[in-house]
């Protein structure tokens, strides 16, 4: 319990950020697409030296950055977008890679690959997750300022020695590690939740970005808390606690955040239509 709650807060540390600024460049979808894309690369190192994991993560790297790329070319060189091009390969990555696992594994295998062992890792998966997320929160703050303005101004980006562009690829990169090394806590299929479901509750507390980073990457780890939490009292599968968990979370955020929330909303309303009935009284009068 006590290396999954650290491996578990070593990816929420860094998935909240990340998703945050999906959230603000529009690609949560694709942050979905590139989890699936890491798979067939992570069944390749399976297929040749079994659950090795220094095996599965250059795999998973490889692949992932070659997804990235060939939707970038498609998107860039034909009418289709961006995410409908992150979308069709994440599909087309998707089936390969479960087919990938089965012609060798078990079933067992497959779900290990797809939902994680969080309460298995080892000390070689711990270091991994940890030292990939060190290094990525690292490069995140030292490209903080030009991911912001690429989210304000793309354009402006571009027309300074393509600096867009190579932004743009470099948080790309920082994604991918993040994905490949988080599959092996929570999961090819599940990882995504712990970057989106936090990143998306965080929007409805505070306006700032960076506001929202901490808060998602604070709600990431209580997420993986609580999950670790129900799975043992009530002898869960962890990986779904932890997603559930951070699921409720996007609930009451959704339900009662004031900046947006279902109820703050009710409440305007409510005073807009009393400011409504007191104009037209005294319209009356």
């Amino acid at each position: 319990m006590r290396r999954a709650l650290a491996g578990s807060w070593a990816l929420a540390f860094v998935a909240g950020p990340l998703g945050v600024f999906l959230v603000l460049r529009r690609m949560s979808l694709v942050g979905d697409a590139m989890a699936h894309a890491i798979l067939p690369g992570v069944a390749v190192g399976f297929l040749t030296a079994g659950l090795s994991l220094g095996a599965m993560t250059v795999g998973g790297i490889l692949t992932g950055l070659l997804v990235a790329m060939l939707a970038g070319l498609v998107a860039r060189h034909t009418p289709l977008r961006e995410d409908a091009s992150f979308a069709s390969f994440y599909l087309i990555s998707l089936g390969l890679g479960v087919l990938l696992v089965s012609l060798r594994g078990s079933n067992m295998d497959l779900i290990h690959v797809l939902f994680g062992t969080v309460l298995g890792l080892n000390d070689a998966a711990l270091l991994l997750v940890t030292a990939v997320s060190s290094v990525v929160l690292l490069v995140l703050a030292a490209v903080y300022r030009l991911l912001v303005a690429e989210c304000l101004d793309p354009a402006f980006l571009r027309s300074v020695r393509g600096g867009g562009a190579l932004t743009h690829m470099l948080f790309l990169l920082m994604l991918v590690l993040t994905l490949v090394a988080g599959f092996q806590v929570l999961g090819t299929l599940m990882v995504v939740g712990i970057m989106m479901l936090p990143a998306t509750s965080a929007r409805f507390w505070t306006a700032s970005g960076g506001g929202q980073m901490i808060l998602a990457a604070c709600m990431g780890a209580a997420a993986s808390y609580a999950g670790l939490l129900l799975s043992f009292h009530l002898n869960l599968p962890a990986s779904p606690a932890i997603i559930l968990s951070a699921g409720c979370l996007y609930l009451v955020s959704v339900a009662l955040g004031p900046l947006g929330g279902l109820l703050q909303a009710m409440r305007q309303a409510r005073a807009t239509r009393l400011r409504l009935a007191s104009i037209q009284e005294h319209t009356h009068e």
